[in-house]
């Protein structure tokens, strides 16, 4: 049986913000505390080897928001165009349909599949998505829910044509909703329009669709309502506790409120995460879950059997504490307290 509970409510980064996000750090040795190069070097011990991917956040961002244009349009268009890589059955229950940019992943209940993110339109869905599941046996009439975890394009483009041929339930948070339906913070003709308003959740609520249940955090920062789920994913017999976070880049310019909120955010989940063993850490771009070399890993098989996407609470955590420093210096370059 499909619930939910009673509700009480009704990545992306424009090009140019792209483009900004991967030029290189500059650093000064002689740091002093307290200043953006003091948390970037934090966040760079913090990363070490294995979470490297994580420090383009730490780039210096523009204080004003990216505003749509033609050149946009077509640095995402040329994002969108990278090639993808193949679908891939990444635990027992969950499985990869996304883009080499944008991420869609499939959770597999005993009741029908709920789909996190739709990406950029209906022709990336019915490539990607509907096309990675034929591929991976699976059946596009069982979704029964799409979670659009922040209401920017590359996460909702292809839900309306989705809904429109499947008929799921759309689940976003309030405060993202409300921006789908009204003033959207970006947009582009890339991206298909937002879905007809839906199920909204709070901070806390769950969605259980058979035998498994998404715990929704919200998660504000990258957007005013990211959501960011947790749930359970099971390989080779055993359970492990994941987490998505809904939304990683600073894409919203000089705003001390949504940098503030993001770093409690990171440490509110870093709590949660030694509490409840959060030890899969995924995102819903590749750049910043490293998942496209984890998948490449997971395929190529280990020695030790290990599996690629089960890092341990402690780099979960280290992975939110550098998320963390880099809020902090990016608050710090814009000259906040």
């Amino acid at each position: 049986m499909k619930t939910i509970p009673a509700l009480r409510f009704s990545s992306v980064v424009l090009a140019t913000a792209l483009t900004a996000c991967l030029q290189p750090a500059k650093q000064r040795a002689d740091s002093p505390a307290g200043s953006p190069d003091a948390h970037v070097e934090r966040a760079r011990q913090l990363a070490g080897a294995d979470l490297g991917y994580l420090m383009r956040l730490c780039q210096p961002q523009p204080a004003e928001r990216a505003t749509p244009s033609a050149a946009s349009d077509e640095g995402l268009r040329k994002l969108i165009g990278r090639p993808a890589p193949a679908p891939m059955q990444v635990f027992d229950n969950l499985y990869f349909v996304g883009g080499d940019w944008v991420s869609a992943w499939l959770l597999k209940t005993s009741d029908g599949l709920i789909l996190i993110d739709a990406l950029n339109n209906a022709e990336e869905a019915a490539a990607l998505i509907e096309g990675g599941m034929a591929r991976l046996g699976l059946d596009p009439r069982q979704i029964k829910y799409i979670v659009v975890t922040h209401g920017h394009g590359d996460h909702y483009g292809g839900a309306r044509y989705l809904v429109g041929k499947y008929h799921p339930r759309v689940v976003a948070s309030e405060a993202d909703w409300n921006m789908m339906q009204g003033q959207l913070e970006f947009d582009s003709a890339v991206w298909d329009r937002p879905p007809a308003r839906d199920l909204a959740v709070r901070d806390g609520e769950r969605l259980t669709l058979g035998d498994t249940t998404l715990t929704f955090q919200v998660t504000t920062g990258h957007t005013l309502g990211t959501l960011s789920p947790t749930f359970d994913v099971r390989a080779g017999g055993r359970t492990h506790h994941a987490l998505l976070w809904g939304g990683t880049s600073f894409n919203f310019g000089k705003d001390f409120s949504r940098l503030k909120s993001y770093s409690a955010n990171t440490q509110r989940l870093r709590t949660l995460t030694a509490q409840t063993s959060i030890d899969v850490f995924l995102s819903n771009h590749a750049e910043w879950d490293g998942s496209i070399e984890k998948m490449n890993r997971l395929r190529a098989g280990t020695a030790s059997g290990s599996h690629s996407f089960v890092v341990g609470p402690q780099t979960v955590e280290r992975a939110l504490q550098v998320m963390d420093e880099c809020a902090r210096a990016q608050s710090d370059r814009f000259g906040f307290p």
